[in-house]
């Protein structure tokens, strides 16, 4: 149940429906969507000059108990370290602007997937 995945020239993904060799697709899918999410809320405050010295975007899951076992919840929690409390205002325009317009993995899920996130200054 290990499958190995490829892109041009990168590195290859192993995906393992154990989750021991490599992430299951599902565990890939959530990776996917806060990869997306934190490659363009960095790039937007970069943009805004809001000092970030990391960026941590962890996610959890919901999924529905019967087949196709989807997601059906995502909780997001964004914790950023550099800015201050002076910055939330861009730093939640960041993520919104991610979530409304720019994050391709988060247009591609079903509509009616209830993603929640949170903000936490480090």
């Amino acid at each position: 149940m290990i499958f190995e995945g490829r892109t041009g020239e990168a590195r290859p993904i192993h995906l393992d429906g154990n989750s021991t060799e490599g992430p299951s697709p599902m565990e890939a899918l959530l990776l996917s969507l806060g990869g997306c999410m934190g490659i363009d809320i960095q790039a937007i405050l970069e943009k805004g000059r809001v000092p970030l010295e990391s960026l941590e975007v962890s996610l959890e899951g919901d999924r529905a108990g019967a087949h196709p076992k989807r997601f059906t919840s995502v909780r997001m929690n964004v914790r950023v370290v550099g800015p201050d409390e002076s910055h939330r205002t861009k730093v939640e325009r960041a993520i919104q602007l991610s979530q409304d317009k720019y994050c391709s993995v988060f247009h591609s899920l079903q509509p009616d997937l209830d993603v929640a996130i949170r903000l936490e200054f480090a």
